[in-house]
């Protein structure tokens, strides 16, 4: 995997739907139709990027694989992309 900034992956948490919650790290919660899942990440404060080994851990906590999880933080993966994913995988239920 690649390395990417911690501010591109924020963002592409708040894109796809994760909303903060700011505790003494910035977690992020997944919220479907106006609802919150149990799907979450955590962004410590002290991390500016994020190695393979990160990434690695933030890809099992959102549930995709790992060409699915590049697409996430580049953006090609939509909002709703991602939650049908998250549906035919049986992560979560509408």
């Amino acid at each position: 995997m690649a390395t990417y900034k911690t501010d591109q992956f924020k963002s592409a948490l708040e894109k796809k739907g994760f909303v903060k919650d700011q505790t003494h790290h910035e977690m992020y919660w997944y919220y479907a139709n106006g609802k919150k899942t149990s799907i979450r990440t955590r962004v410590s404060h002290s991390e500016k990027s994020y190695d393979d080994s990160l990434l690695g851990e933030r890809k099992k906590q959102i549930h995709l694989s790992k060409n699915d999880f590049i697409l996430f933080i580049e953006c090609p993966l939509t909002a709703e992309k991602y939650k049908e994913t998250l549906i035919t995988n049986k992560i979560i239920k509408i």
